[in-house]
């Protein structure tokens, strides 16, 4: 069994969900060498996210944005962490809710992802600034 792991910066980006499939898989050429595996990927924030899910209709990021902004709204007079802007807790429950990791199965050196899903960065402050990520695959 082999085990590789790189850290990735990922670019800032502004509030909203953001394909990075494409990023993920060049920081991980060794991916190409594996036959079978699983390959996690690990975001080290608490105010962002990753998840998977279609990537091809940009209209299904517009309403995760909606959705999650509807579960977690800013500026709710119940919220205790403030001292960060209104953005802040909204952010920290929306990654608790989607979660810091994904994992995915290799298969013949390719991600086993289904023909419409990508992995999304999750981005949920206004200026979350760069974004770290833990790419840890290991198999065959």
């Amino acid at each position: 069994m082999k085990i590789i792991q790189h850290q990735v910066r990922l670019r800032a980006r502004p509030r909203g969900f953001h394909l990075v499939t494409d990023e993920v898989l060049r920081a991980v050429p060794e991916l190409r060498e594996m036959k079978k595996g699983l390959c996690q990927v690990f975001i080290q924030h608490t105010s962002a996210s990753l998840a998977i899910n279609e990537n091809a209709d940009p209209t299904v990021r517009e309403d995760f944005e909606m959705y999650f902004n509807k579960v977690a709204p800013e500026n709710d007079p119940d919220y205790i962490h403030t001292d960060e802007g209104p953005d802040d807790m909204p952010a920290h429950l929306k990654a608790a809710l989607l979660g810091s990791s994904v994992t995915i199965p290799i298969s013949n050196g390719r991600p086993a992802l289904g023909i419409w899903q990508g992995i999304y960065l999750c981005e949920h402050r206004n200026h979350g600034g760069e974004r770290k990520l833990v790419i840890t695959a290991w198999g065959e």
